[in-house]
């Protein structure tokens, strides 16, 4: 049986249409997946992704486990501010990836996947041995994401004065916690906006605000073309446990100094250091079609496959992330159905903050 968010009767009565992702019922879009994903682009709409779950981790050794637990380094943070990482196997295989929040020296919130969120318990309880941390699922809370070049704007006037200018204040990749809202400009999207934890009763209420507001319900379609033009890789399909972050276009996210510190999957990933068999790829399709997860990309150092791929919307063409052989140059083909479609290597995000960046 799936089970379903607390916003799970609002989504009903906007007239969503529901599919099961991850074991949930969620919205997969509401009016049309464009025009949701052209909402966020040039103006506000929300996601509720409560069916992520935020783990709280407190205690007087939670920077020196997390400092184990993550191939990026929280104690390069401050109090207030938040990173991106992946939590490995001892593999070097990407359990999951999440964004951690630095509220204070003995508490840090974390957000994980939907489908993850069991096996990454388990798995953060288990490296919790030997340390003095507490680690507690925080499943009644709700998180909405409201995302957009005006998404802080419409945020803010929900709130009395005072709340409002501290949310507006907040930098990109800070958290703020305000008793019963802990609102953090982080996203999903390639804009602007907030990821706001909050009771289901506080969720129900700010959603309903926001739509009188006129932000834009949007579903899972809509989320899923935005990161896409955003660049930012979905668990399950552009990395998972059988690949390492480096072959996944996410060696950005380890840091390896201090050199002393021997996060979970350090001595998998120095020996694939600068000698990685694969890297992941922006594409353009060139020629016709819609480039999709797992098809074949043909290239003359051997074959890599596409992880995702969508029509963009804001670019009105076929993009796509995929893993391919490290020697592969400027140019590929794509099998589609059958035929071989020429396709252009780029550098990617495609699109950030409304701008398109590759032509």
């Amino acid at each position: 049986m799936t089970q379903r968010t607390a916003l799970y009767d609002l989504h009903v009565a906007a007239g969503a249409k529901l599919v099961d992702f991850a074991g949930w019922d969620m919205p997969v879009q509401y009016s049309s997946l464009i025009e949701e994903h052209e909402a966020v682009r040039n103006a506000a709409g929300m996601f509720d992704v409560s069916h992520m779950t935020a783990v709280d981790i407190r205690g007087p050794q939670t920077i020196a486990y997390l400092q184990r637990l993550l191939a990026n380094d929280v104690a390069r943070l401050e109090p207030g501010k938040a990173m991106y990482s992946c939590m490995l196997a001892e593999d070097g295989g990407v359990i999951d990836d999440l964004i951690t929040y630095y509220m204070a020296d003995d508490w840090f919130r974390t957000v994980v996947n939907a489908g993850t969120t069991d096996k990454d318990l388990v798995w953060m309880q288990q490296q919790a041995a030997g340390f003095d941390v507490s680690i507690e699922a925080r499943r009644e809370l709700c998180i909405l994401a409201v995302q957009g070049p005006q998404a802080r704007q419409k945020v803010a006037d929900q709130l009395e004065s005072e709340l409002a200018q501290t949310v507006m204040a907040l930098k990109v990749f800070s958290a703020v916690d305000l008793g019963e809202a802990f609102v953090g400009r982080t996203g999903y999207t390639g804009e602007d906006g907030f990821e706001i934890v909050l009771p289901a009763d506080a969720a129900k209420r700010l959603w309903q605000q926001l739509l009188e507001a006129g932000v834009a319900p949007c579903g899972l379609g809509a989320r899923d073309t935005l990161r896409l033009e955003a660049g930012m890789n979905l668990y399950g399909q552009d990395m998972d446990e059988s690949k390492h972050p480096l072959e996944s276009g996410l060696g950005w996210t380890v840091a390896w100094e201090p050199a002393e510190r021997d996060f979970i999957g350090r001595a998998a990933l120095e020996a694939q250091r600068g000698a990685s068999a694969n890297k992941m790829v922006g594409l353009l399709l060139e020629g016709r079609g819609v480039l999709r997860a797992h098809q074949k990309v043909m290239t003359p150092h051997g074959d890599g496959e596409v992880t995702s791929g969508t029509f963009s919307p804001t670019m009105r063409r076929s993009i796509g992330l995929a893993r391919v052989p490290a020697q592969t140059g400027d140019t590929v083909e794509i099998d589609i159905r059958g035929k071989a479609v020429a396709a252009r290597v780029v550098k990617y995000p495609f699109v950030r903050n409304g701008k398109v960046l590759v032509t």
